[in-house]
């Protein structure tokens, strides 16, 4: 039987995003190249976060601001532009000096003031005071205003603040700044025929600042952001946050050697977490998956040189899932074929009459075991210890000159480690950070040479440890057949369509992101092509494995 509930709940969901897609088509009208600031602008309102428009005069900020107000319908707005002589009573209302002699209470009369608004526009923020300063931390974070001696809850939906500078360092400004979840640097119109359709322009500013078709009611509003608070966070979603945290704590500077780290609060990353529900929400879905993360790329940076490295860190984050689940497909196949060459080395080895390793026990279809080194559960490629320099009759079966290799733990399997010959798969700037480089032998005897010390090889009947699984292997059963090891196979081609079609659908997501710019769609599409010629590697190395080359 159809699940009609999760049906009609679904259509409910799209049905939203059409609703704000329209309502953002409106909200565009008659303002040119803010196509983001419009967006991330009317995020923040359903979330009930603030935003910052940083950038030179008359690059439409106090614009964008007023638009939001024609989303909400029977909104009211509230505009200041700051100064050092501005006093509380100026935003807030003045003192009522009615209720002073009535009633011997200090209230404001609020009403036509910021507590009465639903969307606030304050430029030059960072000149305010520090009476209103203080006043607004409440506002802001809370959407709490202490009138007197108790506090009103504001109709508040979105705060937006404008100034052409950072706020100054070492005035107490910092927790001002971190109140506003979403930072935007505006600019003016860079192209050409943009700029021309806006002289060409004759509607009024005043025409364009009606209620909006479609307007979002207060019951809509209200019911909405409770469906956003029961938006799940994906665990993929999660952890590509965590993959953001943990490397904003080395953030290299383009053009320069500097490395910072960029400090976000876990109040920052709690309202951060609300954007993406409800990034999730007007999107049509239940759950926020790293699809929801490009916002992200305007809620971290606190200096405007940090913003590349940011962007960066965040387009890795949203494509990271399928990339890397591509990654380990490929490091699969790869250690397969090796097998495959393993065994293809192994029979060369019984033609050419190689009788050196007779009696040692292959472990995993293509592993020595040495003994006695670190905890035992050391392996060498067969096919490397092939290649070892060994000593002749002329060295008295002494091992030759030894060669350069390296040791590291497996990736697979953290209690194992591989002995390898330095090879640039071997070496490569993967392992590079784990390897221990060493040198290496052998010689006539099953004997294998580490840094000089000798070490035997696990002979045949003897107990050992398939590598692959930590678990003994029974010495009495032979290893894997080709064909056996055919039959267990993973289906390679079945995956790499699967893989191909979460990466599709990752770009489709974005694509289709409201909150995406067509920068950040290009970027994410350039990152996802990375992933495709790495699926076609794959293909060709399948193609090997099954078919030879």
């Amino acid at each position: 039987m159809p699940n009609f509930a999760l049906t009609n709940s679904q259509s409910r969901m799209t049905q939203l995003k059409y609703r704000i897609n329209a309502l953002l088509s409106e909200l565009r009208q008659g303002i040119y190249e803010k196509e983001t600031e419009t967006a991330l602008a009317l995020l923040a309102a359903l979330a009930g976060e603030n935003i910052l428009l940083l950038g030179p005069p008359g690059v439409a900020k106090s614009m964008v601001a007023r638009r939001l107000k024609c989303a909400f319908s029977h909104a009211r707005s509230f505009e200041y532009l700051m100064s050092r002589f501005s006093t509380p009573d100026e935003l807030f209302g003045p003192v009522s000096i009615a209720r002073l002699k009535e009633a011997d209470r200090y209230e404001r009369a609020t009403e036509g003031y910021l507590p009465k608004a639903d969307v606030v526009f304050l430029d030059e923020i960072w000149k305010a005071g520090p009476a209103i300063q203080n006043t607004l931390l409440t506002v802001m974070n809370e959407k709490l205003f202490r009138n007197g001696d108790r506090e009103e809850h504001l109709p508040l939906k979105l705060l937006v603040a404008a100034s052409n500078e950072l706020p100054a360092k070492g005035e107490g400004l910092e927790a001002l700044w971190d109140r506003f979840a979403i930072r935007l640097i505006c600019k003016n119109i860079e192209s050409e025929d943009v700029f021309r359709q806006m002289l060409t322009d004759t509607a009024t500013e005043s025409a364009a600042e009606a209620e909006a078709p479609g307007a979002i009611t207060p019951e809509e509003y209200a019911r909405w952001q409770a469906a956003a608070r029961e938006v799940k966070l994906s665990t993929a979603l999660l952890e590509a946050i965590t993959r953001v945290r943990q490397a904003l704590t080395d953030v290299t500077i383009e053009g320069s050697d500097l490395v910072r780290t960029v400090y976000v609060s876990d109040r920052r990353w709690k309202h951060i977490a609300a954007l993406l529900r409800t990034s999730a929400l007007v999107q049509g879905r239940d759950e926020a998956g790293p699809e929801d993360l490009m916002p992200l790329l305007h809620c971290l940076w606190n200096e405007p040189e940090e913003r590349p490295a940011v962007r960066r860190l965040v387009i890795e984050a949203v494509v990271a899932p399928v990339a890397q689940k591509a990654q380990r497909l490929a490091d699969e196949v790869k250690t397969e074929l090796r097998a495959k060459l393993a065994a293809e080395a192994l029979r060369e080895a019984a033609i050419s009459n190689d009788h050196s390793d007779d009696g040692l026990a292959v472990v995993g279809r293509f592993y020595y075991q040495i003994d006695n080194h670190g905890t035992g559960h050391t392996y060498i490629f067969i096919t490397d210890y092939k290649r070892l320099p060994q000593g002749g009759p002329t060295t008295g079966g002494r091992p030759a000159a030894p060669a350069r290799g390296v040791i590291y733990t497996d990736p697979k399997n953290p209690q194992s480690r591989l002995v390898r010959l330095y090879t640039p798969q071997a070496g490569s700037s993967r392992l590079s950070h784990l390897a221990e480089s060493v040198t290496l032998a052998r010689d006539l005897h099953g004997h294998i040479y580490i840094n000089g010390v000798r070490y035997s090889l696990r002979r045949e009947g003897a107990a050992t440890l398939n590598p692959s699984t930590g678990k003994l292997q029974d010495p009495t059963t032979s290893p894997d057949t080709s064909t056996t090891a055919r039959n267990r196979r993973p289906d390679y081609e079945a995956l790499l369509e699967q893989l191909c079609d979460e990466a599709e659908g990752l770009g489709r997501l974005v694509n289709d992101n409201l909150f995406a710019s067509a920068e950040d769609r290009r970027e994410v599409a350039e990152r996802l092509q990375a992933v495709y010629q790495l699926i076609a590697r794959i293909r060709a190395d399948v193609t090997k494995l099954i078919y030879g080359d």
